[in-house]
């Protein structure tokens, strides 16, 4: 498949002549740069999908590049095509739209496509001939085929006009995309087996939430895309397509080493700190610290002068900057220079597709070396009905340790003190270091602990150790060794009691 690392985007015209780009930069990514010039390809989807919207962005890129492009629509009135160009801010001035809805025809060919005939079926196309003839478009859209297909009664005549088209635009150097609602009885696969190309368009609504569009790439002669399907979803702009981030196109040198926490004894506890390009799981119930000490990371590599990014599915900004400025580590000046950047993610609104493309960007674009992810937990509750959603995790997470970003994710655990406590979802796998934290109780008042419990990239300290959020930063105590049993929360003090003394 198409090697993304080796691709560039905006290439033009001029570097790419036999290459009409779409005008959608997510979907020319994952195509080799657009769709090969001077063929018919087919874009079909049910509808409401997004079909003619992309239509619409392929013809205004060959307006950028002063081609004449030509809009023959079979179903839409003008009108109602200027109403779509304007909800996205388009100008349409330079498209030639040429109408061929049944309201314009004239006379006694006003028939009904509910009552197509011989006549009406070869007078559109005839229409459609004079005006390629005419024109010579460089790129031409039929919206859409699913009137041509009623026309023509049967299949057999139906494939005829399609041979018929194609034969028209053969040797016209037009790159051509017919349209098509799938509004027939059965799936047809006459138009897939007669173009060079068919891009296919789903759209699925969930029980809860905003609808979720996909597309794939069917078939695509001579070109090696990246099949399989890719979000993607309908802005104000146009279609935005989120390509689905395969992690060894993207492998980039970095140099390794660790990051600290700020904290000498948790930095011990993990052999010097946590190396770079690695994933970090914080795992513990509710009101233990996870966010605070994963924020914690990111205002640490603040103050290096490296650049951070907190994702945040659970707590609202304000609560998390409030926060974080009562430990004495205030987010506020950092997020002022740019130096840390939050995104508040409402998951119901958002496809797994769309949440790792802008993970992606954030850590293009911000040159970002701390990622955090709080939480996980949010994550996978938001979008039960999604798929794969460990896998996905999975390739995002192997892409940002390629880059040499310190990922940390946080992962609430169901109930608080002993065996009751369970995990959501088991993706400690994903993870190279796992640290643990948890309730404990002693002499009547609850405390934390905090100890790692896995660490791929090297050793590390096994020990369980007291730790406390605030009222200056995070503060890790001294093991706990003189105590058995503060994993299940109701430990045994096995010391002598003139220790237990002087610990209090």
């Amino acid at each position: 498949m198409l090697d993304d690392a080796k691709f560039e985007p905006h290439m033009t015209k001029t570097s790419l002549p036999n290459i009409a780009a779409t005008g959608i930069e997510g979907l020319d990514t994952f195509i080799g740069s657009g769709l090969p010039r001077d063929r018919i390809y087919l874009i079909e989807g049910d509808p409401g999908v997004g079909k003619t919207t992309l239509a619409l962005q392929f013809l205004l890129e060959g307006v950028k590049n002063n081609e004449k492009v030509l809009l023959i629509s079979l179903a839409e009135n003008g009108d109602e095509l200027a109403a779509v160009a304007a909800s996205h801010g388009w100008d349409m001035s330079a498209v030639d739209i040429f109408s061929l809805a049944p309201d314009h025809f004239g006379g006694e060919e006003q028939y009904s496509v509910m009552q197509p005939s011989e006549i009406e079926l070869s007078d559109t196309i005839q229409k459609i001939k004079d005006k390629v003839e005419s024109l010579r478009p460089a790129r031409v859209v039929i919206d859409s085929l699913s009137e041509v297909r009623l026309l023509a009664q049967n299949p057999l005549r139906y494939r005829r006009q399609i041979l018929s088209l194609k034969h028209l635009f053969t040797g016209k150097s037009c790159t051509v995309l017919l349209l098509d609602d799938r509004t027939g009885e059965s799936k047809d696969l006459t138009l897939q087996s007669l173009v060079h190309g068919v891009i296919e368009l789903q759209r699925h609504s969930p029980v809860y939430g905003k609808a979720r569009r996909k597309l794939q790439v069917v078939k695509l002669r001579g070109v090696d895309f990246q099949a399989g399907y890719h979000d993607f979803n309908i802005v104000k702009g146009g279609l935005e397509v989120y390509p689905r981030l395969v992690a060894s196109h993207y492998r980039n040198g970095y140099t390794g080493g660790q990051v600290s926490s700020g904290s000498a004894e948790l930095d011990q506890l993990l052999r010097g700190g946590i190396a770079r390009g690695t994933t970090t799981l914080v795992l513990g119930p509710a009101g233990t610290g996870k966010s605070s000490l994963s924020a914690m990371y990111a205002v640490m590599a603040a103050e290096r002068g490296e650049k951070a990014a907190i994702i945040s599915f659970d707590e609202g900004i304000d609560t998390l900057t409030a926060r974080m400025t009562a430990l004495n580590m205030s987010l506020d000046p950092h997020l002022k220079s740019g130096a840390i950047s939050i995104q508040q993610i409402d998951p119901a609104e958002m496809s797994p597709g769309e949440f790792m493309w802008r993970v992606k960007k954030i850590v293009e674009e911000q040159e970002v070396s701390v990622v955090v992810i709080d939480s996980l937990t949010g994550y996978l509750d938001a979008m039960p009905e999604s798929q794969f959603l460990t896998i996905q995790m999975h390739e995002m997470l192997t892409y940002l340790n390629l880059q040499g970003v310190v990922t940390l994710l946080t992962m609430a655990q169901h109930g608080y003190i002993g065996s009751n406590m369970k995990n959501p979802a088991d993706v400690s796998y994903l993870a190279d270091t796992v640290i643990l934290l948890r309730y404990f109780e002693i002499r009547g008042e609850i405390k934390k602990a905090i100890s790692v419990v896995k660490m791929r990239s090297g050793p590390h300290e096994t020990t369980i150790r007291e730790y406390r959020i605030g009222p200056e930063r995070i503060t890790v105590g001294n093991s706990l060794r003189d105590f058995h049993g503060i994993l299940t929360g109701t430990p045994q003090y096995m010391g002598t009691p003139a220790a237990m003394m002087e610990s209090e």
